[in-house]
């Protein structure tokens, strides 16, 4: 079983990875995909600050 660290690093990593495709498909005018990435980022972003994690300066979407 992964500890905190390491689901909280993941978390981050998907985060990160997450709002490179939002930006993607918002320049594309994907909006279909643009909704769907939406979905997941906001996951993330609540698990990470549920965790404790300050994404203040790490979220570039701002949504």
């Amino acid at each position: 079983m992964p500890s905190g660290i390491e689901v909280t690093k993941q978390a981050l990593d998907d985060f990160k990875k997450i709002q490179k495709y939002m930006m993607l498909a918002r320049e594309e005018n994907a909006e279909k995909t643009y909704a769907e990435l939406k979905e997941e980022y906001l996951t993330i972003k609540a698990l990470l600050q549920v965790s404790g994690v300050n994404i203040s300066e790490l979220d570039k979407i701002k949504e």
